[in-house]
C-alpha cells in the first residue's frame, strides 16, 4: 500500500524567472502568480475573490519556452529543478528501499524506527499485507505477536536485547511515513523509470504524479497533453 497526503507544489515564479535569465527575456513572461495582492487570474476575477487562490496560471509564452527547454534535455531544463513537490508519503520499507536510489533533488524526513518502534503495539494494519494469502497473513500475525511480546518486555525492563528482537524481526512490509521534497526533474526521472513497475506502490505513485500541475513536464508528453 501507499498513501500520499498534504501534497503541495511550489517554486513556479522563481523557476520561470530563472529560465528566462539566459536570454534576458523577462518581459515576455505572461504567467500570473496567484496569491499576490496586486494580481488576480481570470478565474478568481470571475469568483470575485479578493486574492488569487489558484496557485499559478501559466501564460502561452512561458508554456512554450518550458516545453522547448524540457525537450532539449536536462542541461537546458534546469528550471524543473526549482519546481518542487512536498508531501507526506506512507509506504512499506521495501518501497522506500527503491525510492532511496533517487538522491539528487530529493529530501526526506522519516518517522524513526530506531527511537519510536516500542511506543505503540504492532498491528496488522502497520504492514502492507493486501496481497498475502491466508497462510501468509497468519504467519505475519504470528510475527506481530512475537514483536509485541518483546515490546512489552522492553517497555518493562528496558533491556536492549528485547529491543534488538523487534528491530531485527521487523519485516520489509512495515509501513513508514516520510515527508518528502522532490524537484520536478527528480519526478521526471522517477516516472520514466517506475511507471511500468511490477510493484503496485510505484504504479500508484506515478499515477499520482500524473495529477500534478503541468504533469506533462514529468511524463515527458507534449505541452498540455
Amino acid at each position: 500500500m501507499i498513501k500520499i497526503e498534504h501534497a503541495e507544489v511550489f517554486g513556479w515564479e522563481a523557476a520561470i524567472r530563472g529560465m528566462r535569465n539566459p536570454m534576458n527575456s523577462w518581459e515576455r513572461s505572461d504567467s500570473v502568480f496567484c496569491g499576490r495582492e496586486d494580481e488576480r487570474c481570470a478565474a478568481c476575477e470571475e469568483r470575485h475573490t479578493d486574492r488569487c487562490q489558484c496557485g499559478v496560471v501559466l501564460g502561452k509564452n512561458d508554456l512554450s519556452l518550458m516545453a522547448s527547454l524540457a525537450k532539449a534535455g536536462p542541461d537546458h531544463r534546469k528550471f524543473m529543478r526549482m519546481i518542487v513537490l512536498t508531501a507526506d508519503v506512507t509506504a512499506p520499507l521495501y518501497w522506500w528501499k527503491e525510492y532511496d536510489t533517487y538522491k539528487v533533488g530529493t529530501v526526506a524526513n522519516s518517522c524513526s524506527t530506531m527511537h519510536k518502534i516500542h511506543e505503540k503495539s504492532f498491528s496488522l494494519d502497520d504492514f502492507s499485507h493486501e496481497h498475502l494469502s491466508g497462510t501468509s497473513e497468519a504467519a505475519l500475525q504470528g510475527l506481530i505477536d512475537t514483536m509485541n511480546m518483546y515490546r512489552n518486555l522492553f517497555n518493562t525492563h528496558r533491556d536492549k536485547e528485547s529491543w534488538w528482537q523487534m528491530i531485527q524481526l521487523l519485516p520489509s512490509s512495515y509501513n513508514q511515513r516520510r515527508t518528502v521534497f522532490l524537484s520536478y526533474e527528480a519526478l521526471r526521472n522517477i516516472h520514466h523509470a517506475r511507471h511500468p513497475h511490477k510493484l503496485d506502490e510505484w504504479r500508484e505513485f506515478c499515477a499520482f504524479l500524473e495529477t500534478l500541475p503541468c504533469a506533462w513536464l514529468i511524463t515527458a508528453e507534449e505541452v498540455g497533453a
